[in-house]
């Protein structure tokens, strides 16, 4: 069956909607498995999956206003130039008034949208790695560099990993001494999702986040089709609840890292889910 070629319910035009969904179907660094190129559209076509109506809440998506803007061209770049036509059209939507929700593609993608927004912003990373290296196979935008690079836009006292499992000796100790807040998955597992959003709310206060979700900071239990798995992840309800807790701060949003072809389709349907699950958070608390 044959469906249409833009996420589910956001069929609004650009000028009339809030939220801006829009794909970077980009995989040039990626060392471990290819192929998150392919997530924007295969997280689209799972986006049809789901009824709109959600009985929890009494919410109903199909009447708001998101428009798919469809994918940049950016797949044959060189990872600065990639960068930088991922700022400059993050700018145009912040000019524009726009949410912007971001589809990769893998984590270096995120360099380029959280430069977009002031320097004055807390970022909170869902990551299975720290993404802390200064470069990687001689690549400074690496999607293991992520974070990095981030911490020299936004202040690092601002920046938050959480679920992280997985660090290079030298990237975790440069991590540990310049005062990079996290969290790991063992600690959550321990001490429960609850007492890791406290240690989060109480760090960031009310300052506004940028929420970049690097997909495999799940458990490949539940997500198996992803480009680095890293096995003692946090659940698909831990996620929940840390988008339910923080989406009233959150002024940007993106979903990285899923590659398709490692799976059944199991994965893109649970990434597609979690874009609705995010969308019908935020829209009902700005509604309220």
């Amino acid at each position: 069956m044959e469906f249409p070629n833009y996420f589910a319910d956001a069929d609004a035009n650009y000028n009339e909607a809030d939220y801006v969904i829009f794909g970077i179907p980009y995989d040039k660094t990626s060392t471990f498995r290819k192929g998150a190129s392919l997530a924007p559209d295969e997280i689209r076509k799972a986006s049809w999956n789901f009824e709109t109506y959600n009985f929890k809440t009494g919410f109903d998506l199909k009447n708001l206003k998101i428009h798919d803007y469809g994918n940049l061209d950016v797949k044959n770049l060189e990872p600065s130039e990639m960068i930088k036509k991922v700022f400059n059209f993050t700018k145009k939507l912040l000019k524009d008034k726009k949410f912007p929700i971001a589809i990769g593609g893998e984590h270096s993608v995120s360099i380029g949208i959280i430069n977009a927004f002031p320097e004055n912003i807390a970022v909170l990373s869902l990551d299975a790695h720290l993404d802390f290296r200064d470069s990687y196979e001689n690549v400074k935008f690496n999607h293991a560099c992520v974070i990095k690079r981030i911490s020299e836009h936004i202040s690092i006292n601002n920046i938050t990993i959480l679920g992280f499992r997985s660090a290079d000796k030298e990237e975790f100790l440069d991590a540990k001494g310049k005062n990079l807040f996290f969290i790991d998955s063992f600690d959550i597992q321990q001490n429960g999702i609850k007492e890791a959003i406290e240690s989060i709310k109480n760090r960031l206060k009310k300052k506004k986040i940028y929420l970049t979700f690097d997909i495999d900071v799940l458990d490949p239990c539940y997500l198996p089709g992803t480009s680095t798995p890293e096995p003692f992840g946090i659940s698909t309800f831990d996620v929940k609840e840390i988008i339910e807790s923080f989406s009233d701060q959150i002024i940007g949003f993106d979903l990285v890292e899923l590659c398709p072809k490692y799976d059944t389709g199991i994965s893109s349907i649970l990434a597609a889910k979690l874009i609705r699950l995010f969308l019908e958070k935020k829209i009902i608390i700005n509604n309220k």
